[in-house]
């Protein structure tokens, strides 16, 4: 009998309970996959909460890795024993072992440790689509990335900075403005001290800026969109401070008629060429030293209530993992 960690009714990290669950032999196209360490990501918390609704009773978390036990009919790609990752398909992470589309899953080079992997994969694939694809950073750029000091924050101004790009990020403290200029930034706006439009201001003589990257959601939006260049690009990706309330679209034409998208990670690597590819180029920065991810935080699977509470009153930095 496997154990995880599931949720009954939404709400907040008190709902997340460690329960026995059956998982079921592989059918045809799966593989049962034996986890090893388990990706812990703000999503997360939207499903837990609610805001991404799911039908109940559902395991919660959407990235991991482990090591394959067994394969069923039609997978000729993986085998039993192969060290692999994931973070798309089915959510249900958040549990010591589970059966898995075969398509969904990458095999992770030797280079890159169990713990690496499973932190790096939904917040990298994130800044693949964010800096590769959404808007491709080229070198010479001035961008702006908000929650520096986060997971997928750090994996990008790393990423960015070898591409050649002049980072900004904001952070909410000192310690977390030293973590991100470890880790790519040039300029870190400590947003509670400063405005961040008018720092951004000052770093591009009044210009502005091509392209900003906006995970925060309510607290950051309208104020980002005058960070943009005429004709700059919006990119809100997530609502870490709640979503963005409805605004009339002439904000935009009004601002320098600028863009706006809100893109996903599923839309991003939907089709398994474009996944792979896109993890093919992340593990190679990662393998050559380009961007260094660290696990900065631990859990217990079990504890994974505790996890979800942190990672909510903004107690973590980088990535978090939670081991079986």
């Amino acid at each position: 009998m496997t154990k995880a960690i599931r949720i009954k009714s939404h709400g907040g990290p008190e709902v997340m309970q460690w329960e026995k669950v059956d998982v079921p032999a592989p059918g045809p196209g799966e593989a049962l996959i034996r986890h090893t360490a388990i990706g812990l990501n703000f999503v997360d918390t939207y499903y837990r909460s609610g805001l991404y609704p799911l039908p109940l009773p559902a395991i919660l978390g959407s990235e991991g890795m482990g090591v394959i036990e067994a394969v069923g009919p039609g997978v000729s790609e993986f085998h039993a024993g192969d060290r692999v990752a994931y973070c798309s398909g089915p959510i249900g992470s958040y549990a010591e072992a589970r059966v898995m589309p075969a398509d969904r899953l990458v095999k992770l080079p030797d280079g890159i440790d169990d713990k690496q992997a499973a932190s790096m994969m939904l917040k990298g694939l994130t800044a693949h689509y964010l800096i590769r694809t959404t808007y491709r950073v080229k070198s010479g750029d001035t961008i702006l990335f908000h929650a520096a000091a986060g997971g997928v924050g750090l994996i990008l101004g790393q990423w960015a900075k070898h591409l050649g790009a002049t980072v900004i990020g904001t952070a909410g403290s000192a310690e977390k403005a030293k973590l991100a200029k470890a880790h790519g930034y040039d300029h870190v706006i400590l947003y509670r001290e400063a405005n961040f439009v008018d720092e951004v201001k000052k770093i591009t003589g009044g210009a502005g800026l091509p392209v900003v990257y906006d995970g925060v959601g309510k607290d950051t939006f309208m104020a980002s969109l005058d960070c943009l260049q005429p004709r700059g690009l919006m990119v809100s990706f997530g609502n870490a401070s709640g979503p963005v309330a409805p605004f009339p679209l002439t904000v935009l034409s009004q601002k320098g008629s600028l863009y706006l998208t809100r893109p996903t990670l599923g839309t991003h690597i939907a089709k398994r060429e474009d996944m792979v590819n896109a993890a093919s180029e992340l593990f190679d920065v990662v393998l050559k030293g380009a961007v260094r991810v660290q696990v900065n935080q631990t859990y217990m699977l079990k504890d994974a209530a505790r996890a979800h509470a942190d990672l909510e009153a903004r107690k973590t930095t980088g990535s978090t993992v939670m081991v079986v």
